[in-house]
């Protein structure tokens, strides 16, 4: 079983610049918790959560399908997604291509599998839906992960307030991963690469 998912890879500059924000927001002690490794800095396209080898093989073979043209993204703003239960401090991706590519892979994985039940013939064959379409996908990197928020309206307002470099870069790939979840934090290795048209 493979805890898999599908990525945007960010390029050095990008990563240099998370990762002076990372800093930035760190220096100010607003919060506990954990910032995002620059090795493990992405954006999830989708998550798939564990699958077994057939379906791996049926997901690397649906997404080899995706045709788009290489598209341009930028680094947005700084935020969180609820300013009541802070967990999660990401940074936008912005990007009309970012959504075109996620509605892509929605569609090829939302197609159902066809299968035959163990001990039927062939043609005795039952439909299933591969995996669901994201009910509201956001374009975004997560940065740090909040265990305690001392001060969230003082942490909102730092966090609003941060300016990143209007960073642009040309997206040419995306990535079929997996994830160990190791004591330490999580480890990714790459499955299968796709490039764009």
């Amino acid at each position: 079983m493979a805890r898999a998912f599908i990525a945007l890879e960010l390029p050095k500059e990008v990563i240099e610049e998370i990762k002076k924000i990372q800093k930035l927001i760190w220096k100010k002690t607003l919060f506990t918790g954990k910032l995002t490794g620059g090795e493990n800095l992405h954006l999830t396209l989708k998550f798939l959560g564990e699958i077994d080898d057939d379906k791996l093989n049926l997901v690397k073979k649906r997404l080899s399908e995706i045709k788009i043209e290489n598209f341009y993204c930028e680094i947005g703003e700084v935020g969180v997604f609820s300013k009541n239960i802070i967990r999660i401090i990401w940074i936008k991706l912005n990007g009309k291509g970012i959504f075109q590519l996620q509605k892509l892979i929605d569609e090829v994985l939302s197609k159902p599998q066809t299968f035959a039940l163990r001990g039927k013939s062939s043609s005795d064959e039952k439909l299933s839906d591969l995996f669901k379409k994201e009910e509201r996908f956001m374009s975004h990197i997560t940065i740090a992960r909040v265990k305690k928020v001392g001060d969230k309206k003082g942490l909102i307002d730092y966090l609003a307030s941060i300016k990143p470099k209007k960073l642009k870069f040309f997206v040419k790939n995306f990535v079929l991963k997996k994830s160990e979840l190791l004591p330490e934090g999580p480890v990714y290795e790459d499955i299968e690469e796709y490039g764009l048209d």
